[in-house]
Formats: structure tokens, C-alpha cells, sequence
């Protein structure tokens, strides 16, 4: 049911589109028959106006695999670099959660661990809404900031990383089988915020993975049970995209078109001194207000990153940016 509604919310979108288009065409004609230029003025408005429906259908349009119509969970981890670092990394999660919100997503903070004097050294969100899966695959990767540090009394540019994963939160309907012989699991106190009885109790929970090593945490309940459960829907999840992963690039090697995506690889670079500019390394996509993407204004960038997921072409290099 919920593809049927996706697919017919698509296809309305369209014959929508096509409508308007029909019905402006045909009014500019009959303006200009008529010598009626407040008619033509009107009709061209009308049709100006649908570039940014047309936007968002190509967007959808670029939506199309297995898991894109799916929740997300996003996991960022600081980069070497201590503070410095830390703070960049609390900079990407509040990126992500503006993003949310301006997509009309709604956000969870499943886990944080706060750095020692400023920022997070690690942090896991999990974003609810349509395609949520779909327009954030493309975010996985090292981020890249450079600036004049706020923490360095001598005001020199430091240079530095975080990075980013993107996984699909798993449906009930896709089974995946974990046994519980290849599970290490641990317990420990909820850092940060959540009241008494989260800080006194062992009650936030680590699962690892020990046959692919993955690690997962959950904090963000009092039950011991729950945070639990949840970690290991977030285990599942993370198994899960590691299968889409090995179909990606099934594709991209019969494709000989294998994109620079993976874990490990510096996507996006953030300049805001000596000039501003934030480019994608991948498809070129620049932006001259690097303050208007940290707000969560990411969907060219997503936009232009999935069409060349489709599309295909060649990715950018490091060297691109000083």
C-alpha cells in the first residue's frame, strides 16, 4: 500500500505538471491572438513558476531503490584533531537536524557522547519521513572543514574532518536474521543529559557485531530493555545496508562507473576562511554561503549527487579545493 501511494503521488505530480503546462500554453496562444499581453505576462508566471515542481519530481524521480523510501539513521564521528574536530562534528549534526526540519522530518538523538571541552566526539540520529533513506545515502563520507579555529589563541586555519554514515532504518518486513552467538554486548552509564535515573544506572547499551566488527549504541531511553531493542533494530539496519552496498557495486563494476561513495573518502569540503565556498568533490555542485548550507539548505547538493549516482560521471578530486 505504501508503494501504491508513492507511485500514485508520483504519477498525479506529473499529469499534474503536464496540465498546467498544457493549460498556460494554450492561454499564451489565445493572449496573442487576442493582442492581450496581461494574459501572455500571466501565463508565463504560471509556467516560471512550475521549475520548482519540476525540481522536485526529477528529485523523486531519482528515488527509486530498494530502501530509498525508508527512515534513516545517521551516525557522525569526530575525525583526529580533539576539539577542534569535536566541535565540527556537533556543527554536521546540527546540519542534519535543520535539514530534518526543514523537510518536515522528525529527528531522534539515539546516542551522543559529548567531547571534553567543546562539541561530540560521536553522535546517532535517526530521521523519520518519506525518501528520508533516499536523499541522504549520498551524505556518507568524510566532511571537510576548513577555518580560522575559535580555539586557537594565535586565530591560524585549521583543517578539519568528520565523517558521516547513512543507513536505511529496516522495515518489518525485511528479515534479517542476527544470532545471538555473534553478538557482544555491553552495558554502561548514559552520558549527558536525561536525568537522575539515567546517569546512575547502566542502563544505555553497545552491541558489537564481532563477525563484520560493526558497532552500535542506543542511550536515549531509562530501560536497559528498550535502548537494547533499539540497538539492535540499528544493528540490522546497518547488516542491512551493507547488502545494498555489495549490489551498488555489483552495478557500478558492470558499469566500470564505480562512484567515490564509500565510507573512508572525503566527499565535501567546508571553507569558510580565507574565502567561503562549499563544493562537492564528487559532482562539482559549489556554494558561495557556506552559513546557508550549515543551516540545512542540502537539497542541491543531494540533488546533484543522485544524479550523478544515476547518470553517472566522473568524481572531483581533493586537490579541487586548497
Amino acid at each position: 500500500m505504501r508503494k501504491r501511494q508513492d507511485l500514485d503521488a508520483r504519477i498525479t505530480g506529473v499529469l499534474r505538471i503536464e496540465q498546467t503546462m498544457a493549460d498556460n500554453i494554450e492561454l499564451i496562444a489565445m493572449g496573442e491572438a487576442e493582442g492581450d499581453q496581461g494574459i501572455v505576462t500571466e501565463a508565463e508566471k504560471a509556467l516560471m513558476a512550475l521549475k520548482h515542481d519540476l525540481a522536485e519530481q526529477e528529485l523523486e524521480a531519482l528515488l527509486s531503490g530498494e530502501a530509498d523510501g525508508n527512515d534513516s539513521y545517521v551516525q557522525i564521528n569526530a575525525g583526529a584533531g580533539g576539539t577542534e574536530s569535536q566541535d565540527w562534528a556537533s556543527m554536521l549534526m546540527r546540519m542534519y537536524v535543520r535539514w530534518a526540519n526543514r523537510s518536515k522530518f522528525k529527528v531522534a538523538v539515539l546516542d551522543e557522547h559529548e567531547g571534553e571541552e567543546a562539541g561530540i566526539k560521536s553522535c546517532t540520529l535517526e530521521i523519520k519521513g518519506h525518501n528520508a533513506y533516499g536523499k541522504l545515502k549520498t551524505e556518507s563520507g568524510v566532511h571537510r572543514l576548513v577555518r580560522i579555529s575559535p580555539y586557537d589563541s594565535n586565530a591560524r586555519r585549521h583543517t578539519s574532518f568528520a565523517s558521516v554514515w547513512c543507513y536505511p532504518v529496516v522495515d518489518d518486513n525485511i528479515d534479517i536474521v542476527v544470532n545471538e552467538s555473534d553478538l557482544k554486548v555491553d552495558t554502561y552509564r548514559a552520558s549527558g543529559a536525561g536525568g537522575q535515573h539515567v546517569n546512575t544506572t547502566d542502563s544505555a547499551v553497545r552491541i558489537t557485531h564481532v563477525p563484520t566488527g560493526i558497532i552500535v549504541a542506543c542511550q536515549a531511553e531509562r530501560s536497559q530493555h528498550k535502548n537494547r531493542a533499539t540497538a539492535l533494530k540499528m544493528l540490522k539496519a546497518r547488516l542491512y545496508e551493507m547488502e545494498l552496498q555489495k549490489q551498488q557495486e555489483k552495478i557500478d563494476a558492470a558499469n566500470a562507473k564505480k562512484t567515490d561513495i564509500g565510507w573512508g573518502h572525503q566527499i565535501r569540503s567546508y571553507v569558510l576562511q580565507p574565502y567561503q565556498l562549499v563544493k562537492d568533490l564528487r559532482t562539482g555542485h559549489t556554494s558561495t554561503s557556506p552559513q546557508i548550507v550549515l543551516d540545512g539548505d542540502l537539497d542541491d547538493f543531494i540533488q546533484a549527487s543522485l544524479a550523478q549516482r544515476v547518470h553517472g560521471g566522473g568524481p572531483g578530486t581533493v586537490e579541487d579545493i586548497d
